[in-house]
Order: C-alpha cells, then sequence, then structure tokens
C-alpha cells in the first residue's frame, strides 16, 4: 500500500528552543535568533544558513625575551600574489618579576613582488613604556617573502610579549 498522501498528524516537527553557544544560550523571541558579529566578524545569512567569518583578518602571536635580546613574534608568509600589505598592531609587553609594562601601537606596509618582500619606509611606532622599559623597541621587518612582527627586551627584564594584527591586501 503506497503511502503517498498520507498525513501523519501525530505531531509537529520538533524546532530548538535555545540555542547554545560557546558562552551562554539563547532563545527565540516570536522564532526570531539574531546573530550580531563584533570586533571584526561579520556574518552573512542566505536561506537557512548563517556564515559567521572575520572582517578584517586578524593574526596574532606570543613570545618571551629574556634580556636585551630581539626575537620574531610573528612572521607572516606573504604568498604568491604581487601588492601591498598595510598592517596596524597592538603591542603588549609584561614583566610579571617586576611587575612593568610596555604598550605599542605600530602601523606599517610591505609589497611583495610575489617572490620577495619589501619594507616600505616610514613606520610608525607609537610607545607606551614604564621608564624601566624605554630600551625595549618594536619594528616590522621583512626576511624573503614574509613580513615579520619583531621585538627587543630590556636587559635584565624577562618580558612576555603579545602582537594582535589586522591587515588589508591589495595586489
Amino acid at each position: 500500500m503506497s503511502q503517498a498522501g498520507l498525513i501523519n498528524s501525530s505531531g509537529s516537527p520538533v524546532v530548538p528552543t535555545v540555542y547554545d553557544a560557546d558562552v551562554g544560550s539563547a532563545t527565540p523571541a516570536a522564532n526570531v535568533l539574531n546573530i550580531v558579529g563584533l570586533n571584526g566578524v561579520t556574518t552573512f545569512a542566505s536561506g537557512n544558513t548563517v556564515t559567521v567569518t572575520l572582517s578584517e583578518p586578524k593574526i596574532t602571536g606570543t613570545g618571551t625575551t629574556i634580556g636585551a635580546v630581539t626575537g620574531n613574534i610573528i612572521t607572516i608568509p606573504l604568498g604568491a600574489t604581487p601588492g601591498v600589505y598595510t598592517f596596524d598592531a597592538q603591542i603588549a609587553g609584561f614583566d610579571a618579576a617586576n611587575n612593568l609594562g610596555i604598550g605599542y601601537t605600530l602601523v606599517g606596509s610591505v609589497r611583495t613582488t610575489g617572490a620577495a618582500a619589501v619594507l616600505i619606509p616610514g613606520q610608525e611606532l607609537d610607545q607606551f613604556e614604564e621608564a624601566a622599559l624605554v630600551a625595549a623597541d618594536a619594528e616590522i621587518a621583512v626576511a624573503a617573502n614574509t613580513a615579520i612582527f619583531r621585538v627587543t627586551g630590556v636587559a635584565a627584564h624577562t618580558i612576555d610579549w603579545k602582537v594582535v594584527t589586522e591587515y588589508v591586501f591589495v595586489g
């Protein structure tokens, strides 16, 4: 016997009433659930699919300098497409043993031929340093076809660093 045209009236489809997230949960109001992108996150909806993506690419890295040494915190391969990257970085350093801090904002650009990186002159570095850490430094450098976020520590200090950078590329 064919089941075509048979209506099953035994119940309704099961629709979630609470949506769990990494932190907390959300309950739809009038069957509507809003998804909002913050801090560089963009959301796109089409049909029954929501896509969440970074609207501005962000790269993070951490490292430690012990003494007046230079350390590469982030190394970014620039790829085979010729063009220019402009970076806007936030850099924080903390010497936990002496409870001292340092911060920078660093803006600069790097051009790639697709095979080699070229540092474009004119990096801008804003420095926020406690007196004991004024010898520290941060910069964008290049090697081969990579951009490098580099920091320099201070003699007799162990500094933990974190770099977060956003970039724009045109090629």
